[in-house]
């Protein structure tokens, strides 16, 4: 039963297979870019990727209003590291950061990434072995983020790690949450993902199809999570939340409840919105 609920995991388990066997990191991401990134070609490096995610994070660390003196003391956590494209900007803001990933291949490599262009010394690693538990102590962490991570889960397992989130924050810590949500065009790509993902389970030929970037774009978003379904389990599980906005690109009129925001920035993708969120003391 764990294997067939973790279909999403094989094109992640053969980037690191791939990674794994590369010495050099512009190699790695471009020979995984499908996973990464969504590209390929012999013109990728991995400068042209860590740039990329060092102009993400300038740009939500701004807009959900993370201050740089008060980062600068605080231990972060990140759910979903991959080979580090954001974590290296993330050690340069942060005292500490804990990476986590269900690959270890992809951990292995992000502290290769950190090396070369943020803070090594800042740095931890942790393997989330099962998709869906942080080996975190509770309270640890002043910060929690992941971003373009929980939407490639099992659906259980992305609330699992919900809820994983706010049990290794502090009290009165800061969560920073992305997740994809349903999109008209979801009629057609949802049921091909599922297909998909069927195919990556035969043996020789779906490991070879999970390196197609067609196969990986459609079938490695594994779930759809509207914001009220992740407020109603966060609720229905007494998780401590507290000082909650939901982020969208665009406005929107809908209310989510009294005790939550919603606000909107343009650089978010139109399918993607996220919870920032402070644990209750």
């Amino acid at each position: 039963m764990a294997a067939l609920r973790r279909r999403q995991h094989v094109p992640w388990n053969a980037a690191g297979d791939a990674s794994r066997r590369l010495d050099h990191s512009d190699d790695v991401v471009r020979d995984t870019g499908w996973v990464f990134n969504n590209e390929v070609g012999g013109h990728l490096t991995l400068a042209d990727f860590v740039r990329s995610g060092e102009q993400e994070v300038g740009a939500y660390l701004h807009f959900f209003g993370v201050d740089a003196d008060e980062a600068r003391r605080s231990s972060f956590v990140e759910i979903g590291s991959g080979i580090g494209r954001m974590t290296a900007e993330f050690t340069k803001r942060f005292a500490r950061v804990t990476a986590c990933d269900l690959d270890a291949s992809f951990l292995l490599q992000c502290g290769r990434t950190v090396a070369e262009f943020g803070e090594a010394d800042r740095l931890d690693t942790s393997h989330v072995a099962d998709g869906r538990a942080l080996s975190l102590p509770e309270a640890s962490a002043d910060v929690v983020f992941s971003y373009i991570t929980l939407q490639h889960c099992n659906r259980d397992d992305a609330l699992a790690l919900t809820r994983e989130a706010f049990r290794v924050v502090r009290p009165g810590g800061l969560i920073m949450l992305n997740y994809r949500t349903w999109i008209p065009l979801d009629g057609v790509l949802f049921p091909a993902g599922v297909l998909v993902r069927v195919m990556w389970r035969i043996p020789i030929v779906g490991p070879m199809l999970a390196r197609r970037r067609w196969s990986t774009r459609l079938g490695w978003q594994a779930n759809r999570l509207a914001p009220s379904v992740v407020l109603r389990h966060l609720r229905d599980h007494d998780v401590p939340l507290a000082g909650a906005s939901l982020w969208f690109r665009t406005p929107r009129s809908r209310a989510f409840g009294p005790d939550v925001d919603v606000r909107s920035f343009q650089g978010i993708d139109p399918s993607h919105w996220w919870l920032i969120a402070r644990r209750a003391d």
